[in-house]
């Protein structure tokens, strides 16, 4: 099914508007609505862009012009908050950082670009998938600063050296890109996932956290870091270039010789 920009009153003003320079492209979108329907299917829009808008512009464009139902998240679009997380061309993405000028059909070929949810979560409708399984693992791993005994009377102090060793896995944005492009997590709902154990990682190897060795108490378990299989996916996935299989490996590290 394709769908032509055709106004929408009330959404965004009477006419959609068609940038100067723009080009055509096709949008295709996974739909599913459980209230309709229980099968799931995908619905094209055409759609005028340039090769600097982002997808998730394009997502807007169909929203606000073609088909108001449409349902995705989204909030801060700047590669921040993590909430658009999704499935473009085959790739876990961010919308918000995906340009169409890197999407285009080579020799002026008409361009189709396919968006639909992250894979291992269900589907609530369209794009939203229920994150709330992946969140449960992140809580898990007690992604916070433990100690124990007197609070100190002076902030703790951390070396630069110290700092680095954990620097990394501190960007992460809880996207889910990591986890949701898992071969294993997709099989086996109950694995921690990747994400969750970046979090822990970013503890464990805290000078100042005392709760290293719960950590990985949790993480030795048969859900944890021993079902991940090195294949990568999560490190390419990742929006903020964490090294995510490489976080994995210390982490097993850590457990074969407690070394953190």
């Amino acid at each position: 099914m394709t769908a032509t920009a055709e106004p929408q009153a009330g959404i965004r003003g009477d006419q959609p508007p068609v940038p100067e320079g723009a080009i055509t492209v096709t949008v295709k979108i996974h739909r599913f609505n459980p209230e309709n329907s229980e099968d799931a299917t995908w619905e094209s829009f055409d759609v005028p862009a340039l090769p600097t808008d982002r997808v998730l512009n394009l997502l807007h464009y169909v929203k606000w012009y073609i088909d108001g139902t449409l349902a995705f998240r989204r909030s801060c679009a700047h590669g921040v908050c993590g909430s658009d997380a999704m499935r473009i061309n085959g790739v876990n993405r961010l919308s918000c950082k995906v340009l169409v000028r890197d999407l285009l059909a080579k020799r002026n070929k008409h361009t189709t670009i396919t968006v639909e949810p992250i894979k291992g979560l269900k589907v609530l409708k369209d794009l939203i998938v229920d994150m709330e399984p992946f969140f449960e693992a992140y809580r898990a791993v007690k992604p916070y600063l433990v100690t124990y005994g007197n609070e100190p009377t002076k902030e703790r102090i951390q070396s630069q050296a110290d700092r680095a060793r954990f620097d990394d896995t501190t960007k992460c944005i809880l996207c889910a890109c990591c986890t949701t492009s898992c071969p294993v997590y997709w099989a086996e709902g109950s694995y921690f996932g990747p994400a969750a154990i970046v979090n822990a990682h970013r503890f464990i190897f805290d000078s100042r956290d005392e709760g290293a060795e719960e950590r990985l108490d949790i993480l030795n378990d048969v859900e944890g870091v021993w079902r991940c299989r090195t294949t990568f996916n999560c490190t390419d996935a990742c929006p903020r270039g964490i090294q995510v299989t490489k976080a994995i490996q210390e982490v097993k590290r850590a457990l074969l010789f407690k070394r953190f």
